[in-house]
């Protein structure tokens, strides 16, 4: 095992599957030379030319669309989008296209294809570096989204969705790159996609989340077990498909569930968590669902003192907690 920040265990997924596989290759903009605007794919150009780091034009339609066309010709490429809220040039492609092909051909031609991009808020980016877009692509069939917490996670769903035939998009937070640390192992290992984790044991209420969040959800959750209010804390790892049977085991044992996420509330994937609660552990509720997320404003803004106020953190999951194990 060795102790890695998540941006090196996404580049070591990165250059483990393109040594082990010739049709494993990157494209994005920026990718090569420069290694990324994070440096993710630094020294990859070196390690593997040009012909499998590829430096993309500035035309996300431009990268998704040859990438889709590599993949349907039995490739697995990997496009780098600069940042999650740069995507949506893409959209048609991913959702018309990508998403669609294999049940259209009748399981004829599958579309290994990997998406990947860092979301989130936290780095003062402002209005067009700071969203989260995973609600989007999960409310499509046929699309698979991954978001990691942690570099172990990291790694092994990152190599588990450039295996995949299916198209997966890979969501990395951008302040997670270089802030959260773990152990990872040498050799090489998967994680499957579709399946949660318990990241914390408890009994009062789950604090069920993903990505980034999860950090603030333990952070709370040690803060509350000092009160006496026992948190488990659930981590999705994928937002589609949803791993309904872990987190509804959760709430049918601690009778609360909060739902935790850094994108706006409205629409978020925490509202079709919540649905699901509501309906197939209704029984079992001692409290209502509660929600905490981002308010419904376009994105998160430049300045550091109304960005720190609308991004969901620890204070916001405690108030939460309060109030539900009051009930």
């Amino acid at each position: 095992m060795s102790e890695i920040r998540l941006i090196e265990a996404v580049r070591d997924g990165l250059r483990e599957e393109m040594a082990a596989d010739s049709g494993v290759f990157l494209i994005g903009q920026d990718i090569g030379i420069n290694g990324g605007v994070f440096r993710v794919t630094d020294g990859l150009l070196q390690e593997f030319g040009p012909d499998r780091v590829i430096d993309s034009p500035l035309a996300e339609s431009g990268a998704v669309g040859v990438a889709i066309g590599a993949a349907l010709s039995g490739m697995r490429p990997v496009v780098e989008i600069q940042f999650a809220d740069f995507i949506f040039p893409a959209f048609n492609q991913l959702v018309s296209e990508a998403a669609r092909l294999y049940y259209r051909s009748n399981g004829e031609f599958p579309v290994p294809l990997v998406i990947r991009a860092p979301y989130g808020g936290g780095v003062r980016g402002g209005l067009y570096h700071s969203q989260s877009v995973e609600a989007y692509f999960a409310h499509v069939p046929g699309l698979k989204v991954v978001v990691p917490s942690n570099p172990y996670d990291a790694k092994g769903l990152l190599k588990a969705a450039i295996r995949d035939n299916n198209p997966v998009l890979f969501f990395e937070h951008k302040l997670s790159y270089n802030t959260v640390r773990g152990e990872v192992p040498d050799s090489d290992y998967t994680v499957p996609i579709g399946q949660a984790a318990i990241r914390r044991e408890g009994h009062h209420l789950s604090l069920i989340t993903y990505g980034l969040s999860v950090h603030h959800c333990l952070e709370a959750a040690e803060t509350l077990s000092a009160e006496g209010i026992s948190c488990e804390v659930v981590d999705l790892r994928t937002v589609s498909p949803l791993d309904t049977a872990t987190f509804l085991e959760s709430v049918k044992k601690t009778g609360r569930a909060c739902i935790v996420h850094e994108d706006n509330l409205t629409g978020g994937v925490g509202a079709e968590v919540a649905a699901i609660i509501a309906k197939d552990a209704f029984d079992y509720l001692d409290a209502p669902v509660h929600r905490v997320a981002a308010p419904d404003v376009p994105s998160f803004p430049y300045s550091p003192t109304l960005e720190d106020a609308l991004l969901p953190g620890p204070a916001d999951i405690i108030r939460a907690a309060r109030e539900l194990a009051a009930y």
